[in-house]
């Protein structure tokens, strides 16, 4: 007979809703940590997909998502940290590389202590496979630099500086599977849904 505690672990986790991101920018569209965390799970999905068809990989796509579902959960404890405050300076850097660590530890420790192993690789960045964590970092770059260009469409120029900066990081990433992304759908998020339709 299995014995069945209570867990707090999904109804935590899903106060990820409350947490805006971009926090330290005047924004014109909203964007919270829930919403971004299934973006990314898409965008790493088609990735994935891109890899093994046309790149000769040889992802499990079903495991890089689940990964990518979770991939800012710790956010709950530690809330949305803005990247130029993250990287601000090496202390700043692993100082909070530690918080999100013990983060994601005590989120692990609120699952019954049977799931616990099933979730390490889904929740402890260091033990998602390497492969997987690339995917899963140039997704979130994807829809950073998504997110960016829209707040420059809709005319929010605080956003023009961060557009440069994450192309400049897109730039950088040699995954044949972002360029091939950047080249066939990130256009058509300048669209209006008139000019999808036609």
């Amino acid at each position: 007979m299995i014995t069945r505690l209570q867990s707090h672990f999904y109804a935590y986790i899903s106060k990820i809703r409350w947490l805006q991101r971009w926090g330290l920018k005047r924004n014109v569209i909203n964007e919270n940590v829930m919403e971004h965390s299934w973006e990314v799970a898409t965008i790493t999905h088609a990735l994935g997909v891109i890899r093994n068809q046309h790149f000769g990989g040889s992802i499990d796509v079903n495991a890089v998502v689940v990964a990518a579902l979770y991939h800012d959960c710790g956010e709950v404890i530690t809330g949305d940290m803005p990247s130029p405050i993250k990287y601000h300076s090496p202390a700043i850097t692993q100082a909070y590389k530690a918080v999100e660590k013990q983060a994601e530890q005590e989120l692990l420790r609120l699952l019954p202590e049977s799931l616990q192993p099933s979730f390490r690789g889904v929740l402890l960045h260091e033990e998602i496979p390497a492969e997987h964590l690339q995917l899963i970092k140039a997704a979130d770059t994807l829809c950073a630099y998504i997110k960016c260009k829209s707040e420059v469409l809709a005319g929010n120029f605080e956003f023009s500086r961060a557009e440069e900066d994450v192309k400049a990081r897109l730039d950088r990433i040699e995954l044949p599977e972002v360029r091939y992304f950047l080249e066939t759908f990130v256009p058509s998020y300048g669209l209006t849904l008139d000019e999808l339709l036609k």
